[in-house]
């Protein structure tokens, strides 16, 4: 493949796990396959090397659809649930 050739970007749903139960979701990434080939392979090793974890796994799937609707619907979940700050 010529480095010129763009590759195509797909929207992926990765959850993170620690041995201690903690988790974390990054529900939407948009990524190249050799972008996430490099991450897990590279960046999430050293990322937890740095934190000092043991056991972490990740889970990386590519999601059905990227729905905005969605992401604006949890946005506004979040949003709501802010304690609002009177003057």
């Amino acid at each position: 493949m010529n480095a010129e050739t763009q590759q195509p970007e797909y929207p992926y749903f990765v959850k993170i796990e620690t041995s201690n139960g903690q988790s974390a979701n990054v529900p939407i990434a948009f990524l190249t396959r050799q972008q996430v080939e490099n991450f897990i392979q590279f960046d999430f090793k050293r990322l937890v090397e740095e934190a000092g974890i043991k056991g972490a796994r990740i889970h990386v799937e590519r999601a059905t659809t990227a729905d905005y609707e969605k992401v604006l619907g949890e946005i506004t979940a979040c949003l709501r649930t802010v304690p609002v700050k009177v003057a």
